[in-house]
């Protein structure tokens, strides 16, 4: 049996510039972490005169072009896949719709679990490529390269976007010292709500091919967030990065109706009435969870789980998509 594991992630600056839609004609930049929350694919040959795809459903098929799941169908399409005695299945650490980039990060497990199937071996960067182009170009989902790029190479790194769809990948050039206290004081909490990520951003990128002036500069905007978050994350300033955090949060709340809510709104002012400085939904928005930057941990996940929020405790992980 092989057995694939990909990174969840946090998006920690910049999110939303990922879009072909944005980055195709400005270029996007964001920073984004892996955490050591995962999505896992299993592959194995079975004596079965069937294919068995297990995921929230059960699918039992005559050949991989009849399944239903699209991004199992084009990976195997794509590897020339055709036997039909595999049974494929798939697990994760955290449930999907939250926020994380789980589907990404299914998306590179299985194409490196396939690879691995065929006996053939990808850089991480043909992982991301292959994972986007299955869900930008085959599936037409409006959804961004971060998740992709995120779970293939693991780590805390920067993601330049450029017109030309190619993806420039740098380090998060943070001290030891820095990382330890990063991930002390950034604290994860689940509201949970379980949202629709391509209908928010379908709302994006509906806005964006139509050149709204109100969508490019409120992307711009966190694209410059973005690019001061490195400044003063790689400078160690971490209560600098929380004030930033709180801005890309407004900025983030006026692009759609749908990101936020009351209920939402409340916690988050709890959140920073009680040690939080700065903070945000993570992925698209809706629900999920809420990261926030903390002066004093304690009291936040004190405050926080009085109203009933459960923490994920996490660390960041840097080894990527990989076979275990």
């Amino acid at each position: 049996m092989i057995i694939a594991r990909s990174p969840l992630r946090i998006s920690l600056g910049g999110g939303g510039t990922d879009l072909p839609s944005y980055y195709r004609e400005y270029g996007g930049f964001l920073i984004a972490g892996a955490i050591d929350k995962g999505v896992y694919v299993s592959v194995h040959r079975t004596f079965l005169k069937e294919m068995v795809v297990r995921y929230s459903r059960i699918e039992r098929v005559a050949h991989p072009r009849e399944l239903l799941h699209p991004i199992i169908r084009h990976a195997c399409s794509h590897l020339g896949i055709t036997e039909n005695n595999i049974e494929i299945t798939s697990m994760a650490d955290i449930p999907a719709g939250t926020g994380l980039g789980s589907s990404g990060s299914f998306g590179t497990s299985l194409l490196k679990a396939l690879h691995r199937f065929r006996n053939k071996t990808i850089t991480p960067g043909d992982l991301a490529e292959t994972a986007c182009h299955i869900e930008i170009n085959l599936l037409k989902e409006p959804v961004g390269k971060q998740d992709q790029y995120v779970a293939a190479f693991g780590g805390l790194n920067c993601y330049e976007f450029r017109p030309d769809d190619s993806v420039a990948v740098t380090p998060l050039a943070i001290s030891d010292d820095t990382l330890r206290e990063f991930e002390q004081r950034v604290l994860l909490f689940s509201t949970g709500i379980v949202r629709q990520a391509p209908e928010i951003l379908k709302d994006q990128d509906d806005k964006t091919k139509l050149h709204s002036q109100e969508m490019i500069a409120n992307l711009h905007t966190i694209k410059q967030i973005g690019y001061e978050s490195k400044a003063v994350l790689e400078a160690g300033k971490l209560d600098e990065y929380g004030k930033l955090l709180h801005e890309h949060w407004e900025r983030k709340r006026a692009r759609s109706k749908s990101i936020s809510n009351p209920r939402i709104d409340r916690w988050y002012d709890i959140a920073r009435n009680n040690g939080a400085i700065g903070g945000k939904l993570i992925g698209a928005g809706g629900g999920g969870f809420l990261m926030f930057l903390a002066e004093d941990p304690t009291r936040l996940r004190r405050a926080l789980a009085a109203e009933g929020l459960h923490e994920l405790r996490f660390a960041f992980d840097f080894e990527g998509t990989r076979i275990l």
